[in-house]
C-alpha cells in the first residue's frame, strides 16, 4: 500500500490525538538508527544512536568519515550528487550486470539491477504526548501503539531514465563502461524521500526534503585551526560565527537583549554611514576635475554621487578579529595564542552558533544532530579528556546561558556560575551529537556503551593478485558480552588504544611488557618482510587474572591479537595448592588459559584444566581461534623441561648464559625446572631482571612460546579483520 498524500495530518486512528489537550510537556523525539546501504565501505551497515553522544571509533579508512559525509549529501547541501566512486565496490559489477541485461532487451530486470544509495532513519516519539509537531508528515502507520517513524533517503535512477543511462553506450571493456556510466550519473540520478510504515515497509509516502529539515537538523563541526587568520583576507572564521548569531539575534525571540542590541548596531551603522556619505561627496568634489578632462560625465550632464552603505553582517564576517591582552597596552592577535586553545574557543563558540540557529526555529519537537570531526586536533590529553565530558552538558548548559542572558540582560555570565544557578533553566536542547575520534583519551571519557567502533571486513588478497572488496561493520559495545565495568575501568585507568591498533599483544606483567618490544625487534631482524613496526600494535599489560575479560570485546574488534601469559602449574597437596613444576604435572591456576580451553569445550565447567593437556595442544603450535592467539610456556626442545613463568622460561631458553648444565648425568626435567627456578627467584625484582637483559651487553634467545606466538601475529594481515562466526 501508498500513500501519495503529503498533508500534514496524521492517518486513521491517530487523527484524534492531535486534538488532545497539552497536559504534560512532550518528550522530544531522538534518533534511534541509521541504515546505510551501497555507500562507500558502508555497504550494509547499521549505526544506532545514543540519546546523547555517539562516539565512533575505529582505525582509519573504516568508514567514519563516510557516515558523516552522506548526511551532509542529504540533509546539508542543496543539490545531491553521488558519483560512481561514491558507490560501494561491489556496486560496479550490479552496474554492468544492469547494462548486459539491457542490451539483452530485458528491461526491467536491468532497471531492478541499477544500484541505488540508500539512508534509512529511525526516530522514536512519545506516541501519546498529543504533539506531533514537524512529526506529522511521516507518521503513516495506523497503529496507535506505534511509537517510531521511519525516513527513507533514496539515490537512484530517475523514472523513465533508464534508455538515456543506459542506452547508446559504446561496447567495450567493462572499465570503459563504467567511466561512461559516471558521467551520466548525475544527469540521471536523483534524490527521493519517503516515509516508510514501520510494521509495514510496502506502505510508504512521499515526502518533501523540506519537511525532513524541519524535524531533523544537521550540523557539521570539521576539524578546525583557529578562530582567524590573519594571512586571509577573506571572509574570517570567527566573523562568520559572530554574523549568524548576530543574524540569529535579529531572527529570534528568545533573547531580549540581544535583539536590542541588534537593533543598535544597525542604527549606529545607519549614523556612520550618513557620516562617511559627507566624507565620500568631499572626495568626489577633488577628483570631479579630473574626471571632467576625461570627458566624464558626457552623457546628459548626469553627475554621480557617493553613498556609503554598511552592512552588519558583511562588517561582522570581514573585519571580527579576536586579540588577547599582551604588555604594556599592546594586543597580540589570535595566531599568537596556542593551537589548542583556538581550536577550543572555536568549537565551542560553533556549537553555541548551532544552538542559538537551532533554537531560533519554531519547530519545539526538532532534532538537532551534530557531527563533531576529532574534536582532539591540538588539544593536551587532559584537555581532550574534560572536553567530551563537558560535551555532554551542553544540551543543558545552553538552555541556562539562554536563560540567564533573558533574565540579567548582558551581564558577564560564568560558566561555574551558571551551572549552580537557581534561575529558570529553559527548554533542554534537544541535540544528539556524533564525534568521530582517533583520541584514546576522548575514548577513555566516554561511557562504554556510547562507543561505535567503526571496524572494515575483508579477506586477504592471494599474492599478487588485486585487493579483495571490503565493507564496514559498525559494533556497538554496549552488546558486548561480559564484564563491562571491568573492561570500561581498566581502558579508562590505562589507555583504549585497542580502538585504533591493527594488532594487539597482551602481557602477563611488567618484565613481559619490557621483554616483547625486545623480542620483536630480534625476530623482526631475521625477517624485514613480516615486521610489526609496518603497523600500529598496541601492547597492554592485563595480568592472567583479567586477560581472559578481554575476550568478548577483542573478537567484536576482530583485530588480529597476541595474548601472553603464563602456565602457573598447582598441585594439591592435601587440602591445599602448591605451586610446582610443570614436570609435577597438576593444573593450571591461570584463570585465562581455564576460560580459553573452557569456552571451546575442551575443559568442562567446573573442572580442571590440565598441565599435562595444555602442553599436548600447544606441542605444534600455539592455540588460536578466529582472531586470536593464546601463548603459553612450553618445552624448548620435544620433551624438554618447560618454566612455568617468564623468568623461568627465559633462563631454560638460554642455559649458558645462566651457566646451567643440561648435560649432568640423571638430570631430570624436574631438577632442570627447579634450578632455572632458583637462578632467578630472591635475585631482584621481575622488571629488574628484565632490563638488564634487555639493555644490557647480551646475546639471548627469545623463548619458544613467545617466539611462536609473534610469527603468528607478524603473518597476520593487520588491515583485515576476522568477522565473529570464523
Amino acid at each position: 500500500m501508498s500513500q501519495t498524500s503529503t498533508s500534514g495530518a496524521i492517518p486513521g486512528q491517530r487523527a484524534a490525538l492531535n486534538e488532545l489537550p497539552d497536559h504534560k510537556t512532550p518528550v522530544p523525539p531522538h534518533l534511534t538508527k541509521a541504515v546505510i546501504r551501497n555507500f562507500r565501505l558502508l555497504r550494509e551497515t547499521e549505526l544506532s544512536f545514543t540519546d546523547d553522544v555517539t562516539l565512533c571509533v575505529g582505525r582509519n579508512n573504516t568508514g567514519k568519515t563516510s557516515l558523516a559525509k552522506l548526511f551532509k549529501l542529504f540533509l546539508a547541501k542543496k543539490d545531491s550528487v553521488i558519483r560512481l566512486e561514491d558507490f560501494s565496490a561491489e556496486c560496479y559489477a550490479e552496474f554492468l550486470d544492469a547494462h548486459r541485461l539491457y542490451m539483452t532487451g530485458e528491461k526491467e530486470q536491468a532497471n531492478g539491477r541499477i544500484p541505488k544509495v540508500t539512508l534509512t532513519l529511525h526516530i522514536a516519539y512519545d506516541a501519546n504526548c498529543g504533539q506531533y509537531g514537524p512529526l506529522s508528515s511521516f507518521i503513516v502507520d495506523l497503529d496507535p501503539d506505534c511509537s517510531e517513524v521511519v525516513i527513507r533517503f533514496t539515490y537512484a535512477l530517475r523514472d523513465s531514465a533508464l534508455d538515456a543511462f543506459l542506452g547508446d553506450l559504446v561496447n567495450s571493456e567493462d572499465t570503459a563502461l563504467l567511466e561512461q556510466l559516471a558521467r551520466r550519473i548525475s544527469s540521471h540520478f536523483g534524490l527521493s524521500v519517503t516515509a516508510v510504515d514501520p510494521i509495514d515497509d510496502t506502505n510508504v509516502r512521499k515526502v518533501e526534503l523540506a519537511d525532513v529539515k524541519k524535524l531533523l537538523r544537521v550540523d557539521f563541526l570539521d576539524a578546525q585551526r583557529g578562530l582567524d587568520d590573519e594571512d586571509r583576507e577573506a571572509a574570517q572564521p570567527i566573523g562568520a560565527i559572530f554574523e549568524n548569531l548576530f543574524t540569529s539575534a535579529k531572527g529570534g525571540k528568545r533573547v531580549e537583549w540581544l535583539e536590542d542590541l541588534a537593533k543598535r548596531i544597525d542604527k549606529m551603522l545607519t549614523k556612520t554611514s550618513s557620516s562617511l556619505d559627507v566624507s565620500l561627496q568631499e572626495i568626489r568634489t577633488q577628483v570631479a576635475p579630473a574626471l571632467t578632462a576625461f570627458g566624464y560625465p558626457g552623457l546628459g550632464n548626469q553627475e554621480f554621487v557617493t553613498a556609503a552603505r554598511l552592512d552588519s553582517r558583511r562588517l561582522l564576517r570581514n573585519f571580527a578579529r579576536i586579540h588577547y591582552p599582551g604588555a604594556a597596552g599592546v594586543r597580540f592577535p589570535e595566531s599568537y595564542s596556542g593551537l589548542g586553545t583556538r581550536n577550543l574557543v572555536m568549537m565551542l563558540l560553533k556549537l553555541f552558533t548551532y544552538y542559538r540557529e537551532h533554537t531560533a526555529q519554531p519547530n519545539e519537537l526538532g532534532i538537532h544532530l551534530v557531527f563533531l570531526e576529532e574534536p582532539e586536533a591540538h588539544l593536551h590529553p587532559q584537555m581532550q579528556e574534560v572536553f567530551i565530558q563537558q560535551l555532554l552538558q551542553f544540551p543543558t548548559l545552553f538552555p541556562r546561558l539562554d536563560s540567564q542572558m533573558r533574565a540579567n540582560g548582558p551581564q558577564s555570565v560564568g560558566m561555574t556560575d551558571t551551572i549552580g544557578s537557581d534561575n529558570e533553566n529553559g527548554s533542554p536542547w534537544n541535540a544528539q551529537f556524533v564525534v568521530t575520534t582517533h583520541s584514546a583519551h576522548v575514548a577513555n571519557r566516554t561511557r562504554f556503551s556510547n562507543i561505535r567502533y567503526f571496524r572494515k571486513e575483508e579477506e586477504p588478497a592471494d599474492p599478487g593478485g588485486e585487493p579483495r572488496l571490503a565493507r564496514t561493520v559498525i559494533k556497538d559495545l554496549s552488546q558486548v558480552s561480559g564484564d563491562q565495568k571491568f573492561l570500561l575501568k581498566y581502558l579508562t585507568l590505562t589507555r583504549a588504544d585497542l580502538y585504533f591498533a591493527d594488532k594487539a599483544i597482551l602481557v602477563e606483567g611488567a618484565s613481559e611488557r619490557i621483554f616483547v618490544p625486545a623480542a620483536e625487534e630480534k625476530l623482526t631482524a631475521q625477517n624485514l618482510e613480516t615486521a610489526l613496526s609496518h603497523q600500529y600494535v598496541t601492547l597492554m599489560e592485563v595480568g592472567g587474572a583479567y586477560a581472559h575479560k578481554f575476550y568478548p570485546l577483542l573478537r567484536i574488534l576482530g583485530i588480529p591479537t597476541l595474548i601472553i601469559t603464563d602456565l602457573d602449574p598447582m598441585k594439591e597437596s592435601g587440602s591445599d595448592s602448591r605451586k610446582c613444576t610443570v614436570s609435577e604435572g597438576g593444573h593450571t591456576s591461570n584463570q585465562s588459559i581455564q576460560k580459553w580451553f573452557k569456552e571451546r569445550g575442551e575443559t568442562k565447567e567446573g573442572g580442571e584444566t590440565k598441565v599435562a593437556k595444555l602442553l599436548s595442544r600447544a606441542e605444534a603450535d600455539a592455540p588460536v581461534a578466529a582472531n586470536l592467539c593464546l601463548a603459553y610456556q612450553v618445552p624448548e626442545q620435544p620433551g624438554g623441561p618447560c618454566g612455568r613463568t617468564f623468568e623461568d622460561a627465559f633462563v631454560l631458553a638460554n642455559p649458558a648464559l645462566f651457566g646451567l648444565s643440561t648435560r649432568r648425568a640423571m638430570t631430570t626435567n624436574a631438577s632442570l625446572e627447579k634450578r632455572a627456578h632458583n637462578k632467578v627467584d630472591g635475585k631482584g625484582s621481575k622488571v629488574d631482571f628484565a632490563l638488564k637483559y634487555v639493555l644490557g651487553e647480551y646475546q639471548w634467545e627469545v623463548p619458544k612460546y613467545i617466539k611462536r606466538g609473534l610469527e603468528w601475529l607478524m603473518k597476520q594481515d593487520g588491515t583485515t579483520t576476522k568477522t565473529d562466526d570464523e
